[in-house]
């Protein structure tokens, strides 16, 4: 079967059968977290999605170059009008480029934690400042930036479809500009270079004196510098279409005279917790290293996945509790398959290479993940039927095999094997179902019951059936 992938093009809002550059190869670009402090659910969200969308396509037969970049410098805060680092910075009461180091390898192992496969590049804002300092200076050549005392900033005015992105017009961006100053000659203007106030401790030499980058600029000098004048994919949270993501348009073009610099703009949904936006001040900030020490990095991941990535989430107990049941569906299903024995014919294969089917099918449609798992949910369920009515599974190895090539091609139970319990605890276990047993003979049933309850506290799950107890390990 020949299958098209389609995505949902953020430019232009409209589904488009997805076309590289070069065919075969994926060159793609995601926005990284800017090294401030720790990275949160959010952050988990946005690269986790992305992280399932590289391995799916990895897994059709695509070739992919993904730059990932680290920003320490220039993300300036709304409220303050500071940059995130110097923020940091006077929290920590260290230097920036200490603080950046810091979060910048916590991030590292929370991904690594989380199985996002690091990015085949990972660069440093601040380590491209030549480069930067080159390409505004190219704008201003261009006659699309202009200097103010010791700031560059970009004249969206000049700039043919700026706006085309985000929708927003450019009579309209007085209320929508995050950078008010004076000394623009128009609001929509932005920074590209911003000059120093007096012991600033980020500073760079210019030929416009000592400054710092503008957000913007740095990750369209980085994907340049690293993917090329055009790009297949460009992501980030949903939150970046305006003004960054729109900001990286109008330089990028400008400098290169290509259009356009990205095919497809792809961006995740908001996460909230139980219905709320995640801030520190509602107490309900739950940075990525929590969320480890609670659940499981497949838990994550499976929660994560089961809402499509343009789609808002919501983290919630509620939510964590159906995403384990399913996920303990699934890993039940290969440990029955791992306890069977191989004979019969090839029904059970033949029934749950449809579902891989349509595992492919759903990914192909804008890497549909919901329904992508509800094909795995659907494989699992077949085996627990199979198995449980004790009818012959044909070739065990070939099922589990087909269920785990779904799994991870989204990035789930990696390495994954059979759970058994240990010869000593299969005594014990034994000798608490035969005491269980026996009270139930004499009609105790709620010291049974409580039996039943406290093993599965422990991850022992036991289930009455008509052949005597089958029991299995959860998560």
């Amino acid at each position: 079967m020949t299958y098209k992938i389609t995505v949902f093009n953020t430019l232009g809002r409209e589904y488009q059968e997805f076309k590289t550059i070069t065919p075969g190869l994926v060159k793609m670009y995601i926005c990284g977290p800017t090294v401030y402090d720790s990275a949160h659910l959010g952050h988990a969200r946005t690269y986790i999605a992305f992280d399932a969308i590289i391995r799916f396509l990895e897994y059709m037969g695509y070739r992919v170059i993904y730059v990932r970049n680290i920003t320490d410098v220039g993300h300036i805060r709304e409220e303050s009008g500071m940059d995130r680092m110097i923020h940091g910075a006077e929290r920590e009461r260290r230097h920036p480029m200490e603080v950046a180091d810091k979060y910048m390898m916590e991030f590292f192992k929370d991904m690594d934690m989380l199985g996002v496969r690091r990015p085949d590049i990972q660069p440093r804002a601040s380590m491209v400042i030549p480069e930067i300092i080159d390409a505004v200076h190219k704008l201003i050549e261009k006659g699309f930036a202009y200097t103010v005392d010791g700031s560059v900033y970009f004249e969206v005015s000049k700039f043919d479809g700026y706006g085309r992105l985000s929708r927003i017009k450019i009579s309209e961006l007085q209320r929508h500009r995050l950078e008010p100053d004076p000394r623009k000659k128009s609001p929509g203007d932005f920074a590209l270079w911003k000059e120093a106030p007096p012991n600033y401790p980020l500073v760079w030499r210019s030929p416009w004196g000592l400054g710092f980058p503008g957000w913007h600029i740095e990750c369209s000098v980085m994907s340049m510098k690293y993917l090329g004048e055009q790009i297949d994919v460009h992501g980030g949270g949903h939150d970046l279409v305006f003004p960054h993501h729109e900001n990286e348009i109008a330089q990028s073009e400008a400098l290169s005279g290509k259009s356009p610099f990205v095919r497809y703009w792809l961006h995740t949904g908001e996460l909230t917790v139980e219905g709320q936006g995640m801030h520190k001040s509602l107490g309900n900030y739950i940075t990525i290293r929590e969320a480890l020490r609670r659940y499981s990095p497949d838990l994550i991941r499976l929660f994560i996945l089961s809402s499509h990535y343009r789609s808002p989430i919501d983290f919630s107990e509620k939510a964590m509790a159906q995403a384990r049941e399913n996920l303990e569906k699934i890993v039940d299903a290969l440990n029955l398959l791992s306890e069977a024995s191989d004979g019969g014919g090839d029904e059970l294969a033949n029934s749950v290479a449809l579902d891989v089917e349509e595992f492919k099918s759903a990914m192909c449609n804008d890497f549909n993940t919901p329904s992508a798992l509800a094909a795995i949910y659907a494989a699992a369920d077949k085996v627990r039927a199979h198995i449980g009515m004790g009818r012959p599974v044909g070739t065990p190895s070939k099922v589990a095999g087909m269920i785990l090539e779904m799994c991870n091609a989204l990035g789930l139970l990696r390495g994954f094997t059979p759970v058994r319990l240990a010869v000593e605890a299969e005594k014990v276990l034994k000798v608490l179902l035969d005491v269980r047993r026996e009270l139930r003979r004499r009609g105790l049933y709620e010291i049974g019951d409580e039996i039943r309850s406290r093993l599965a506290e422990i991850g022992i799950k036991v289930e009455d059936t008509r052949d005597g107890e089958r029991v299995r390990l959860t998560l």
